[in-house]
């Protein structure tokens, strides 16, 4: 090891030049990490193959400013030098910085890291006078000459450059070794996407903005002074989070004291010039202002344009402006690029186009193209390059085009791209890692592991209960009576996902990416490929396969538990039952059982009874399960159950609402329950490396409405704790109107808290309890299949399994910093996945109504409900088509709702009061109020942009209720009718896309592969009308909100 020094020239904050000397040391043993070296380097982890044609050394400046190309996993055997990665480093920040990390990790891409600087024969040290760009350049030639030598030739090394200063340079100096600046074109000519981005960035960087120099914003105050004021408390840190309705932002932080339940622990930042250039979601730094400029709220309802004065404002709060900003989180945002209106700028070679982010948070941004003619009403993904103080907007460039604006696969892929959902086809390399099930080859059970397991096959009746149609059975459930009656053996049995995804596989790395499936109106895209979602790990009737079980044995009197046993277990389901059929066989109903058909009757009669009596001891086991969490406080909450109705290829057709049957809740126990029982087994074998689940409390203040709506009505909620909470729901009943308590449920869930995984060396244990489950701890287990948390938690019960036998656990486990990136990272891409569902629902409903006339179409007047008063307006809830919306009772022009004897509403000129319970206009016609809970008869239609997402806009045009002239329909049939519709529609679309086919380019790879189902699918529908509390106004039934945690 050698020893040298490393000069640096640095400047201070207050602007002095520094001469800083480091040692620096040099060995002559670094890894090259390539399979063909015959230096006996110490390559631990990936390696580049050796079958290529030539490595790839990118110079300084292509790392810095085309890394976006260098991403794409076409291009192989890319080796980045630690001088390249030292100045994105410098140069772009901690977040780019990272990305290129995180490329140089990620095993899906033939890339490597080779530490030139430390290598002896590599290492350039920086000659006097020599610039730093010269100097860099020259290290990294440097480093490609020692590639090329150091496998003795074997392989070709290509430096490519956009300097071309260096190409003339270097580019004859050394045979093997190739510097040129147009790689893209001599060796990947037809990779397209990365010549339109490559074309994209130069052009922005040409266009950088320079013919201005006067300042539009405040520079920002140099990083130390930021920090220095932060720890002083005369600056404030915090998130960027802006309202999409009006021109005002908030800066959440943990810095606030929130006392005497002051809903204001945020510090409001108004108008783009006191955001100064910050983004929604970036990390900031604020200052506040004088109190006597202090703001609040803007609390009137809002169509676009800005509403503030007193009367439309909450109390004044903490108002400041930005003045730093500590971390960009910029993304990938979706824009269009709007008509040309001749006012854009123009240069020889391209156009400067201010485009319209689809996210209304965001900006415009400035991109310099060559397509803007072509690109006109499309929808393009771009990046934000640069935002400086003379430009009113950000630069940026586009990175490809989705299509155009309004066409449906345009907006699906909008809505994944703006919630950072990346969801390309499993790779070869990943499905080559799956095992082969087929008829000449079918998938049969390895011995050993039989042999390892504990065989449940002749010993246990294991059935399943789904919905009707389900293919991914991940839980199977068991219960018998062993010691002559004395005790109670329960079962779960989990799909063993873990055995067929090994720790750090392909196939577990994509999982881990995606962390979930996502489920959309119209498609799903699974975590995991299909032989293993639909097939060998899908529990289904009649065929061996693996799983992870947990039994309990229960006094068969008390139930209490004596013993647990967790294991990998072999298992073939006797049952698979939907819920339906279930229900049916504990009334008592007849029903006939598919596994039973083709039997003798006396054998038939038998088996029927054995399995009656499992669901009666079953459901007897969950109804105690049940009382011992509502004893604890467990919340009741408003749901809605649904029933699908499938066609010949199980797709979905229509929903039909239904009761929520016991077993619903029977099987949701019995998960929460092994749930339950796996967090403990794996907090209390590993206390600070557990992957669990919390709840935390709601925050008082969130409970304003619901307190003061039920106060309103007669009613006092407690919400002090989830007990008192639950206790004083149930009794906030009007016996002449159960739509009062279905209401009150309804706000107590949008006042929630969101459940979020955590890993136990972050928090103390009191904070690991579920607020709404009532469980001192809780986790996921039950179903690895869509969720990756799930499979983290299954390889953490096999460690601990191992650790209670004392055998080896195997891989070490992920320590609590790893485990609790892992956690953020999950509960990112769960919210991700819920946005993403929401807008697809969203979408689909606009495509309903946009195509009938709504002054003349019955479908599009409806019933609403009242659940939320604002100082202009109503917030209602269409229970026919689970539409939830603001109505207007004050237009833009000051005029106000009148209604006249019949309940017609008319605009005419009059005023509007506002109350916490109820809103009145007066106008010439006199006075209407509209209360909370009430009726109101409404007009649905779609309000249209080009530029972002389509709206439903709500129009009242009666105060009563709605009131069909044709008999009363079940309050499904709209629904119903607009999933049948939106069905019609799509393959409508379809089959005049065939038709097209020869005059418009196909489907990507990734389209038709990843558009699963045709019509909506059951999980997004379930998902999607779980929160609708009011959609069945016939029925007072109530759902468990576990049912949506299990």
């Amino acid at each position: 090891c050698l020893q040298t020094e490393k000069i640096l020239h640095l400047k201070s904050h207050r602007g002095r030049k520094v001469r800083v000397v480091r040692e620096h040391y040099l060995r002559e043993r670094v890894p090259c990490y390539s399979s063909l070296c015959q230096a006996d380097c110490e390559n631990d982890g990936k390696v580049l193959p050796g079958d290529l044609t030539h490595y790839v050394v990118p110079d300084v400046g292509v790392v810095v400013d085309f890394l976006e190309i260098l991403e794409f996993r076409e291009l192989q055997g890319v080796v980045f030098t630690q001088t390249a990665c030292q100045a994105v480093q410098h140069c772009k920040g901690r977040r780019q910085y990272n990305r290129l990390r995180n490329l140089i990790k990620d095993p899906r891409h033939d890339c490597v890291l080779f530490a030139n600087e430390f290598q002896e024969y590599s290492y350039c040290p920086r000659e006097k006078g020599e610039s730093q760009e010269k100097w860099q350049t020259r290290c990294v030639y440097s480093a490609a000459v020692w590639y090329h030598n150091h496998l003795a030739g074997m392989k070709d090394v290509v430096m490519i450059t956009e300097d071309q200063d260096a190409v003339a340079e270097y580019s004859s100096l050394n045979a093997g070794v190739y510097v040129i600046s147009d790689f893209l074109q001599n060796f990947w000519p037809e990779l397209q996407p990365a010549h339109e981005l490559y074309s994209s960035i130069s052009q922005a960087l040409q266009e950088k903005e320079s013919e201005s120099s006067q300042k539009e914003y405040t520079e920002h105050l140099p990083a130390e002074i930021l920090e220095a004021g932060i720890k002083s408390g005369r600056y404030i840190k915090g998130t960027l989070n802006i309202n999409k309705h009006h021109d005002e932002a908030s800066i959440m932080t943990e810095g606030l004291s929130n006392k005497n339940n002051d809903p204001s622990w945020a510090v409001l930042v108004c108008g783009n010039k006191n955001r100064n250039r910050a983004v929604h979601g970036d990390t900031v730094v604020v200052e506040l202002l004088p109190k006597s400029e202090w703001r609040g709220k803007v609390t009137a309802l809002s169509e676009g344009e800005e509403k503030s004065g007193e009367d439309n404002e909450s109390k004044p709060m903490p108002t400041g402006r930005v003045v730093g900003i500590l971390q960009r989180n910029w993304r990938d945002y979706v824009v269009t690029f709007p008509p040309r209106d001749g006012t854009q700028s123009q240069s020889r070679n391209s156009q400067r186009i201010l485009a319209v982010p689809w996210d209304r948070r965001i900006p415009k941004i400035r991109i310099s193209t060559q397509q803007a003619d072509a690109l006109q009403d499309h929808r393009v993904v771009v990046r934000i390059d640069s935002w400086e103080s003379t430009s009113l907007y950000p630069n940026g460039h586009s990175v490809r085009v989705l299509g155009r604006a309004g066409e449906m696969e345009t907006e699906v892929q909008t809505i994944l791209i703006e919630n950072c959902i990346h969801v390309p086809p499993f790779s070869d390399a990943q499905l080559r890692e799956m095992p082969v099930n087929s008829p000449e080859k079918p998938w049969r059970m390895d011995p050993v592991q039989v042999a390892e397991r504990r065989d449940l096959r002749e010993t246990h009746l294991v059935f399943s209960i789904d919905p009707r149609g389900c293919e991914d059975v991940d839980d199977t459930l068991s219960v018998r009576s062993i010691a002559g009656g004395k005790l109670l053996e329960l079962g779960v049995h989990i799909a063993d996902v873990t055995h067929f995804v090994a720790e750090g596989s392909l196939t577990d790395l994509e999982a881990r990416i995606r962390s979930t499936t996502y489920y959309l109106a119209d498609r799903r895209y699974d975590m995991l490929p299909a032989v293993l979602s639909a097939d060998l790990c899908s529990l289904l009737g009649g065929v061996d396969r693996y799983a992870m079980s947990v039994m309990w044995e229960l006094d068969a009197q008390t139930l209490a538990v004596n013993k647990v046993w967790y294991g990998r277990t072999v298992i073939r389901s006797s049952y698979q039952l939907h819920y339906e059929l279930a229900q049916a066989l504990l009334n008592g109903e007849p029903a006939e059982v598919p596994e039973l058909a083709r039997l003798e009757p006396e054998e038939k009669d038998a088996k029927l009874a054995e399995l009656n009596q499992a669901l009666e001891t079953l459901t007897h086991v969950a109804r105690h399960l049940r009382a011992q969490r509502d004893r604890g406080g467990a919340l009741e909450l408003e749901g809605v159950e649904v029933r699908a109705q499938l066609d010949e290829q199980r797709n979905i057709t229509a929903l039909v609402p239904r009761q929520p049957l016991e077993v619903h809740e029977t099987v949701a126990e019995c998960m929460i329950y092994a749930n339950h029982w796996v967090a403990r087994k794996i907090q209390e074998t590993f206390p600070h490396q557990a992957l669990l689940r919390r709840h935390p409390p709601p925050r008082q203040e969130f409970f304003n409405q619901l307190v003061e709506s039920a106060k309103a009505m007669g009613f006092t909620i407690d919400t002090r704790t989830n007990k008192a909470l639950a206790d004083s729901l149930d009794r906030a009943v009007d016996p002449q109107d159960p739509l009062v308590n279905k209401m009150l449920r309804m706000m107590a869930t949008t006042a929630m808290s969101q459940a979020l995984y955590f890993s136990t060396g972050l928090e103390s244990q009191d904070q690991f309890y579920h607020y709404g489950l009532a469980l001192d701890r809780y986790t996921h287990f039950t179903s690895p299949i869509r969720r990756y948390a799930d499979i983290v938690v299954h390889r953490l019960l096999t460690a601990a399994i191992a650790v209670e036998r004392g055998a080896d656990s195997g891989r070490a486990i992920a320590s609590n910093k790893e485990l609790e990136e892992l956690a953020q990272h999950i509960n990112s891409k769960n919210r991700a996945a819920q946005r993403a569902q929401k807008l697809s629902t969203v979408l689909f409903q606009c495509l309903y109504f946009k195509e009938r006339d709504p002054q003349t179409d019955p479908q599009c007047v409806a019933d609403a409900i009242v659940y939320s008063i604002r100082n202009n307006g109503l917030l209602v809830y269409i229970p026919e088509y689970g539409v939830k919306g603001p109505v207007y009772l004050k237009n833009r022009e000051g005029q106000v709702v009148a209604a006249g004897e019949d309940g017609s509403c008319e605009w005419q000129s009059g005023s509007l009061r506002h109350y916490s319970d109820r809103i009145s206009t007066t106008s010439s016609c006199g006075t209407s109020t509209f209360r909370l809970c009430d009726h109101i008869t409404v007009r649905i239609s779609v309000r249209s942009t080009s530029s972002h997402a389509d709206s439903l806009n709500l129009e009242i045009i009666s105060n009563k209720p709605h009131r069909s002239a044709e008999p009363q329909q079940p309050h499904s049939q709209g629904r119903s009718q607009l999933v049948q519709e939106v069905v019609r529609q799509a393959e409508e679309a379809q089959q005049q896309a065939q038709e097209k086919a020869a005059r418009r380019p196909k489907l990507s790879r990734e389209e038709r592969e990843f558009s699963q189902s045709k019509t909506p699918n059951l999980y997004s529908l379930l998902e999607e009308v779980r929160e609708l509390a009011l959609m069945d106004l016939d029925t007072a039934a109530r759902v468990c909100v576990t049912s949506a945690s299990y």
